[in-house]
């Protein structure tokens, strides 16, 4: 299956650092325009994007950045084969992975869960390698009230002669330039709460190519992700199909959020890769009191360190992809999904976290330069921070993946893949890091365990520490079996030397002891705070 695959990762590699690349950076500052309204005074709403992102929408249809996944020819490892084509594209598409991870997002729910006339309307869409047939997907969940409690939404959803309208306000919309969508509004008489809500397919426009009861309010100016087109919009009776009946929204829409949360994992992974390799490059180049910084012990330990973190990330992200692909073979047991449903959180918020202060640190190998806009150094830094925030913030995801245990009982299954993974070491140089995965993943399993006795304050203050805990274990621990099979394929000692260095750099970030919720909360808002016991 690697052979056959090859040929199509060269071929996007060379796509990604020649033409794609030197797109991105000509086309840097074409940001997209709105324009509301025609010569004539009618209302148009009308986006104009660049010519690169146009660009980026036919490669990533003729090489099947979406369809690989689902064309299956490789069974379970399909989703590695995407998954790859998908990282190396990445940064040179100036995110265009994001109406790409979507997209995915609503073929996987469509598949699940469309009536079989709707699949077979979209779905051949969805998954089409012809750029001049291909669509792509939004995902319009953000409302004025905010996006991570969407069991606030306001949007409401009405059976006008017996087709259901949506109306409210979308706040924070990605790739507005779609044509199809997934949305969340609640059905008239629907209680409060995500239970409330329904999910629904959006066609955006009509034959005519007309907006289907949407307005577009503007486009968001962003920090970073500047060329995606972000807008917000109004709908007012804007027709939708509701997919797996009319309630339970929120559920029914985490098919979509589990798949653009590993892509997010993927694209992080992405970012460290991309800000690492011109780190590298530009260590030859730059010469420094004397010598090039590649001669300079302390910035190769500085290179050491970003390589590690990206090498954990990698490994991570892609083992969410590898049980992905299981999952949807039917290759995964109770026990793989509830892993599986835990990984998908944990990769994501571990991975974005690490990206942006990788990114950071990458930037600032280039010192002055790296600050500049037209090195391409800020975009990437720019970029890479809305990594922990889209499809949920670092401290919502330690959330989830709290709920995620609860549900599933996913936590022994989960250090018992820990376990596995580092058990594969034979090496002597990988004792410690085998070891220190173990021990991570003990003291999890110690927090989890003495949740009551440290009763529900504590312990939800310390869950984000507990799920980065997850995360860089497992990441050390999959670490730890790659450089045993380095060492035993090819003799290559350089992923046991990312092992123990990642390891070092710390992977157990529970407290035993945290701090008193009254300490806590003076020191987090400024507030006076008397002596204990006074």
């Amino acid at each position: 299956m690697l052979r056959e695959i090859e040929p199509s990762l060269d071929g996007m590699g060379e796509l990604a650092a020649g033409p794609l690349h030197e797109l991105s950076i000509r086309h840097r500052l074409d940001e997209p325009v709105h324009v509301p309204f025609d010569a004539w005074g009618n209302r148009i709403d009308e986006i104009r994007v660049g010519e690169s992102w146009r660009e980026y929408a036919r490669v990533a249809a003729r090489e099947g950045l979406v369809a690989t996944g689902y064309e299956r020819r490789h069974g379970p490892y399909s989703r590695l084969h995407q998954f790859a084509l998908a990282y190396l594209f990445d940064r040179s598409s100036q995110v265009y992975t994001c109406p790409l991870a979507m997209t995915d997002g609503c073929a996987r729910t469509l598949e699940v869960l469309a009536p079989p006339e709707l699949r077979e309307k979209i779905l051949p869409r969805l998954l089409s390698r012809d750029p001049d047939h291909a669509w792509t997907s939004g995902q319009w969940m953000t409302e004025q009230i905010g996006g991570s409690d969407v069991g606030l939404s306001e949007a409401v959803a009405r059976e006008v002669d017996g087709r259901f309208r949506l109306y409210g306000t979308k706040w924070f919309t990605s790739s507005v330039t779609s044509e199809v969508a997934l949305t969340l509004a609640r059905p008239d008489g629907n209680g409060p709460g995500g239970k409330g809500l329904a999910l629904f397919f959006v066609e955006v426009r009509d034959a005519r190519g007309r907006l289907q009861g949407i307005t577009i309010q503007r486009l968001k100016e962003k920090l970073g992700t500047r060329i995606l087109p972000t807008a917000e919009l109004v709908l007012d009776g804007t027709p939708a199909v509701p997919l797996g009946g009319l309630s339970n929204g929120v559920r029914n829409i985490s098919t979509m959020l589990n798949l653009t949360r590993t892509w997010n994992a993927i694209v992080s992974a992405a970012h460290l890769r991309r800000g690492l390799a011109l780190a590298r490059d530009y260590s030859h180049r730059r010469v420094a009191f004397g010598a090039a910084l590649a001669e300079k012990p302390l910035h190769l330990d500085t290179l050491a360190d970003l390589a590690a973190e990206h090498e954990a990330a990698l490994q991570l992200a892609f083992h969410s992809v590898a049980l992905l692909g299981r999952e949807e073979t039917d290759g995964l047991d109770d026990s793989g999904r509830a892993v599986l449903r835990l990984l998908q959180p944990v990769a994501k918020l571990t991975t974005g976290k690490a990206a942006v202060a990788g990114v950071s640190e990458a930037l600032e190998a280039f010192g002055g330069a790296g600050y500049l806009e037209d090195t391409g150094i800020a975009e990437l830094l720019r970029d890479a921070q809305v990594l922990p925030i889209w499809e949920g913030t670092t401290n919502v995801l330690a959330l989830e993946a709290a709920r995620a245990i609860r549900r599933t009982d996913a936590l022994e299954p989960y250090l018992a893949e820990i376990s596995a993974h580092a058990g594969l070491a034979r090496h002597a140089s990988l004792a410690a890091p085998a070891r220190a995965a173990r021990e991570a993943a003990l003291h999890a399993r110690e927090f989890w365990d003495g949740a009551v006795k440290m009763g529900p304050v504590l312990h939800e203050a310390e869950l984000r520490r507990f799920a980065l805990t997850l995360g860089r274990s497992l990441a050390l621990a999959l670490l730890v079996a790659q450089a045993q099979w380095a060492i035993d394929s090819d003799g290559d000692a350089r992923s046991a030397a990312a092992a123990r260095r990642f390891a070092a750099r710390g992977v157990d970030l529970i407290r035993d002891t945290n701090e008193e919720p009254r300490a806590t909360a003076a020191l987090a808002l400024d507030d006076e705070l008397s002596p204990f016991g006074g």
